[in-house]
């Protein structure tokens, strides 16, 4: 059985309200919890981009069971990697051992601010295994230099470091980053319930490590008004990876967007509240090997609603799986 997640989506809510939620999230009985790491939501609608690192700090504090992970950070760009590894570290000092480090290769949406402009594809993920060397490096404790192809750490040393190392898990889209998965991740993260995926990570060294996926889904009584939802705020979904990672801000995203109906994200995306529904996509990731799912509601203000039916309704059916 699938452990069953939810998302701290930090696009859509405000930082004291991030940690209610999770909070929420505890007491409602879900298995782990997973924050997204952004400057700017993905659409104007969303209305919100707190850091990520403060809010997890905050909701390592205020709960006490739920397990914290970042959903993704990038560590290359606005982030250096040695500065990455200290806040791992201490992120996982401040839980006591709950969090994990997700990485990814990063979106120009939130980069692009520190002005270094955006590299390929492929130099991405250069840069992103380079970083997650420098980040075991520094979990490894002593001190460490490095003079690699993208980073440069002088006389760097983790001062607090936990007897349990955060594991580290990498995102992935395709052949090349589920390769790199595979060599250097203690687990795989993607936001879509592809097999093939899992399969390219288990061939590279992922055989027997978790894998974690995300499912946006719109619980509302109100089905219209779910997905009506669902289509303001979360159509960029449907981009898909390639086109998502590119494109520089919220105008961008509305852009490329103009021409998604309600409809189609009504087929995307579990909207409503028929149990039936939300089980389904939910298997589609079981089905596909995913070993953990996080569940993102969509709507900032509609997060209380959602935590109080799958405590009552949605995790007890999902438990059946």
């Amino acid at each position: 059985m699938p452990q069953i997640g939810y998302t701290m989506m930090t696009e859509q809510a405000g930082p004291r309200e991030l940690i209610d939620h999770v909070v929420g999230a505890e007491q409602a009985g879900f298995d782990f919890s997973v924050t997204s790491d952004h400057y700017f939501p993905w659409l104007a609608s969303q209305g919100h981009a707190p850091y990520a690192w403060s809010v997890l700090g905050a909701a390592a504090q205020a709960t006490s069971r739920i397990p914290l992970m970042t959903y993704v950070t990038c560590p290359t760009t606005r982030y250096h990697p040695a500065v990455v590894a200290q806040k791992a570290a201490t992120m996982q000092l401040l839980s006591e051992g709950r969090f994990r480090l997700g990485l990814g290769s990063g979106e120009n949406l939130n980069e692009h601010v520190v002005g270094g402009g955006w590299p390929a594809a492929h130099v991405r993920l250069e840069m992103l295994e380079e970083a997650v060397e420098i980040i075991r490096a520094l979990f490894a404790g002593g001190n460490v230099n490095h003079h690699g192809a993208h980073f440069d750490v002088e006389n760097a040393t983790l001062w607090d470091l936990p007897d349990e190392l955060p594991p580290i898990g990498v995102a992935v889209s395709g052949d090349r980053s589920c390769e790199l998965a595979g060599h250097v991740a203690d687990l795989v993260i993607a936001t879509e319930p592809k097999r093939e995926l899992l399969d390219a990570f288990d061939r590279h060294g992922g055989v027997g490590k978790p894998g974690i996926g995300q499912l946006p889904v719109c619980y509302d009584t109100d089905r219209d008004a779910a997905i009506a939802r669902a289509h303001d705020q979360f159509r960029w979904a449907l981009g898909g990876w390639p086109l998502n990672a590119e494109l520089p801000g919220p105008p961008g995203f509305a852009v490329a967007t103009e021409y998604v109906r309600p409809e189609d994200v009504a087929r995307s995306i579990p909207c409503g509240d028929n149990l039936d529904d939300f089980v389904a996509a939910v298997r589609l990731y079981a089905e596909a090997g995913f070993t953990e799912i996080a569940l993102v509601q969509v709507g900032g203000d509609h997060q209380r609603p959602f935590l109080d039916w799958a405590e009552a309704k949605l995790l007890p059916a999902l438990r059946e799986l």
